[in-house]
């Protein structure tokens, strides 16, 4: 009976173990850093995830990490930090964390009903705009969508409204989101409030957090 107790205490200690993650800041790059998790070295810029752990914040010899709801400050050279947070698959990513990019704007990587694309954060536009080219490259139909105008600074432009399954900006996706497509070339999609909408916004300095509203 002792022998079994002492097994199933080892066996729960190994568990707990394993479920921890340990996480050194090693040093920085430009506006990346370089984490060793678990041995392994990761160079992450803010709001890049690797082995499950997402770089919040980078400044000063600081980072600021998260795993799951478990959240840690590493300094470097410092001691390494033990995270056990695991994110749950009910709910998935609640947060992007986007830093600023050449002009100030926010742009990131992302996905329309799952084709790759890059985005650019556009507060001032009412829905998710993108090109008649990029439509056609990631396979949406849009030449049979309804028409309407959109205002723009040359006056009155025709485009083609319609309904996207799902937008992807890091890890965080969304579905069922309004967009227009326009016959002007542009260099990204513009991510506008049909999107952003969903989302509670607050700026830190370089870094613009987007929080999914529940």
């Amino acid at each position: 009976m002792r022998r079994r107790l002492l097994l199933a205490a080892l066996a729960l200690s190994a568990g707990i173990a394993h479920a921890q993650q340990s996480v050194t800041l090693a040093g920085s790059m430009g506006s990346k850093a370089l984490l060793i998790i678990d041995g392994q070295p990761h160079t992450l810029a803010v709001g890049q995830s690797a082995a499950g752990v997402t770089l919040m914040q980078l400044s000063d010899g600081q980072a600021q990490v998260q795993r799951g709801g478990s959240t840690a400050t590493l300094r470097l050279g410092g001691a390494p930090a033990r995270l056990s947070g695991t994110p749950t698959a009910a709910t998935g990513p609640q947060e992007i964390v986007l830093p600023v990019g050449l002009g100030g704007h926010f742009t990131s990587s992302g996905a329309i009903n799952g084709r790759p694309v890059q985005f650019m954060v556009d507060t001032g536009a009412t829905v998710v705009a993108l090109s008649q080219a990029e439509a056609e490259r990631i396979g949406l139909a849009w030449r049979d969508a309804p028409r309407a105008f959109t205002q723009t600074a040359n006056g009155a432009v025709p485009v083609h409204r319609v309904s996207l399954n799902a937008v992807r900006v890091g890890a965080v996706e969304v579905n069922n989101i309004d967009a227009i497509v326009m016959p002007a070339q542009m260099p990204y999609v513009l991510l506008g409030n049909s999107f952003l909408g969903r989302f509670q916004m607050r700026r830190d300095n370089d870094v613009l957090r987007l929080q999914k509203r529940p």
